[in-house]
């Protein structure tokens, strides 16, 4: 019965035992050597929906949304930038996966537009803040995974139990405003900045479908607290890209490519970590990565570093350059892992840049 929902959250909660024997039996139905629908053309158009008539929506009733800054070179990338090489990373951020509450009830589908937010700006500190459209609109490259079985209140997740409550993941894009997020992130983080839309994909790839592209997990130096160490390789080989179409261009220009394996803190770690005070997660939660970016130009996951800041252009070919996003502009992350002679891919996560409203 969990499966007739309309959303993913029960069969969610119930566990691997149940997600392992739902994707043999699945499987097994849809093995060419399976007559079952094979030879029943009235059944297999009962069971099937054509792609291009289907209407994706998000998988599961999203209750919370946390997202981490997990990626090394990102987090240098950006301390970089704002507080100068020496202190490019925060004093905690190598003791423990950072990360915020954001907004679940704007995690949207991918396909859906988002309008440019409007906020408070502060473009030059020397005057007071103006009411206004953002400037400086961004997009993140993330992956978030789904919460399974949740726990209770008061009762952390063991790190060595962590796995067993990460149903699967989804490619991210964490749309950011970036002016307004630099206004307003101080004492508190970030709040209006982020809080207008994130776009998820709309197929949950389970993480047994993902064992096959485990890597070692990173060397982390200094090494963690106890309640934040595991062994068990939690890393994975995934390919990720990011490409972008302007108006008027006839096809997207690829900007990012980047990898899942350069992120410093596991899942495990996130959810260990998250669980660690007591706080309940529960079915259908999701928990990003924070920006997916690389140790080189082309492996950066966000427009404020390809630009480094707006002090450089990104060519996207046809003579169109950018340093933020334009109104128009429609971002496409995508994403695979690949094996030896197949794929696991991940569809796509778009969204198109609309105007932002009108003032008040």
């Amino acid at each position: 019965m969990s499966l007739s929902s309309r959303t993913l959250n029960r069969f969610m909660g119930l566990g691997y035992a149940a997600w392992k024997e739902a994707r043999m039996y699945l499987q097994n139905l849809l093995s060419a050597a399976k007559a079952t629908l094979r030879d029943d053309a009235t059944l297999r158009k009962r069971a099937f929906t054509p792609q291009a008539s289907a209407t994706m929506h998000l998988p599961a009733t999203i209750g919370d949304y946390t997202d981490f800054y997990s990626s090394r070179p990102h987090a240098t990338n950006v301390g970089i930038m704002f507080r100068g090489k020496e202190n490019a990373l925060m004093p905690n951020w190598l003791h423990l996966p950072v990360g915020y509450h954001g907004r679940a009830s704007s995690v949207v589908v991918s396909g859906t537009p988002i309008r440019r937010p409007v906020g408070q700006l502060c473009p030059d500190e020397t005057k007071p803040p103006v009411h206004g459209a953002s400037k400086l609109l961004d997009f993140e490259l993330e992956m978030a995974f789904f919460v399974g079985p949740g726990n209770k209140l008061g009762e952390p997740i063991p790190i060595n139990k962590a796995h067993e409550h990460i149903f699967g993941m989804v490619l991210m894009n964490d749309w950011s405003a970036r002016d307004i997020q630099k206004w307003e992130y101080i004492p508190l983080g970030p709040f209006l900045g982020k809080s207008f839309g994130t776009t998820i994909s709309p197929w949950v790839v389970p993480m047994e479908a993902l064992m096959p592209f485990t890597l070692p997990n990173p060397v982390q130096d200094p090494k963690p607290l106890p309640y934040l160490c595991h062994e068990e390789p939690y890393t994975f080989d995934i390919n990720l890209f990011v490409a972008l179409k302007g108006e008027g261009m006839n096809q997207p220009a690829t900007i990012c490519r980047s990898n899942f394996k350069h992120m410093y803190w596991t899942m495990k770690q996130q959810l260990a970590h998250h669980t660690v005070n007591g706080c309940n997660l529960q079915p259908g939660d999701l928990l990003a990565s924070g920006t997916i970016s690389g140790p080189n130009p082309e492996n950066f996951g966000s427009m404020l570093e390809l630009s480094w800041r707006g002090t450089k252009v990104v060519d996207l070919g046809n003579g169109q350059t950018r340093k933020f996003l334009q109104d128009g502009d429609e971002v496409i992350i995508t994403g695979y892992c690949l094996g030896n002679g197949y794929r696991v891919g991940f569809g796509q996560c778009t969204g198109k840049v609309l105007p932002a409203p009108s003032l008040l």
